[in-house]
């Protein structure tokens, strides 16, 4: 890859708000997404017109018409291919020079190893219900030192949660362990996301199905969560800025005008937490059908 050159010719607008020599370090870096739907492929066309140089990329997942309102690798002529297999050939048209690995089995246990090798920065694009799969990444980025983030798409916002490998672990933040059922992991997962659940007033809540794991999601509310990670991504790399890891995170409704930089104070173990873990419980229980 000559980097002089792809910064000259394809990443020129972006010096000017990056540096020559930061253009560089996000050209020399890999990041890898698990997940290419409506947050995870956004993420990863964000980073490549950034300049991220190599990614590694998983989703076991095929698009169909369903993806349409939201997945922007989705489209007539994407319909039942895979999800990675499609934005390796997105970033490929990007940057001709991206070293690109996908895994179209997504990750488990046999291959997670390989998914994190050599990678500076995991991001979180994994359906909200695939808790086990979440934790498994975020545990294994964690031991490597790698940084993790996860922004989900929350109604008319986005929520913000970066994980430093030397600060609160991604169990401990939400709250969760290997001796609670799944639909507890879930409430959990869900309270840590959203301290302030400002979609709550505006969403129907029927629309939610924990059987069959969907829920309503908007493609506005997808762009903003890469705007987010894409930004933090930029900062773990150069420097730029600070970071605030957990239990800090960041809360935007734009439809109810909200913005908020918080704290949790002990992560899952808040008691404002704990409540609000029971109360997304005793509505969940109407969503199983």
């Amino acid at each position: 890859m000559d980097i002089e050159k792809l910064i000259q010719e394809e990443f020129s607008r972006n010096i000017g708000l990056l540096s020559q020599d930061e253009q560089k370090r996000l050209l020399n870096a890999r990041v890898a997404v698990a997940g290419a739907g409506g947050v995870g492929g956004l993420h990863i066309l964000t980073l490549a017109r950034l300049g991220i140089g190599s990614f590694n990329i998983a989703d076991p997942d095929t698009f169909e018409a369903v993806n349409i309102n939201r997945q922007f690798g989705a489209s007539i002529s994407t319909f039942g291919k895979n999800k990675a297999e499609i934005f390796f050939q997105m970033v490929r048209d990007i940057n001709p020079h991206a070293d690109v690995t996908v895994f179209t089995e997504g990750v488990n246990e046999d291959n997670v190893e390989s998914f994190l090798n050599n990678v500076d920065i995991f991001i979180d694009g994994i359906d909200f219900f695939e808790i086990d799969t979440r934790r498994l990444i975020f545990k294994r980025a964690r031991e490597k030192e790698i940084y993790a983030i996860t922004a989900a798409p929350i109604g008319f916002g986005a929520t913000l949660q970066v994980f430093s490998p030397r600060g609160m672990t991604f169990d401990e933040y939400f709250g969760i362990t290997d001796d609670i059922d799944y639909i507890h992991k879930v409430a959990a997962f869900a309270s840590g996301l959203t301290p302030h659940p400002y979609h709550i007033r505006y969403m129907d809540i029927s629309k939610v199905s924990l059987k069959q794991k969907t829920g309503p999601a908007l493609s506005l509310a997808c762009t903003l969560a890469a705007s987010l990670v894409a930004t933090e991504v930029v900062k773990i790399l150069t420097g730029k800025g600070t970071i605030k890891s957990v239990p800090h995170y960041l809360q935007i409704d734009l439809l109810r005008g909200k913005y908020k930089e918080g704290y949790v104070l002990m992560g899952g173990k808040n008691p404002l937490q704990r409540l609000k873990r029971w109360l997304i419980l005793k509505k969940a229980c109407s969503t199983i059908k």
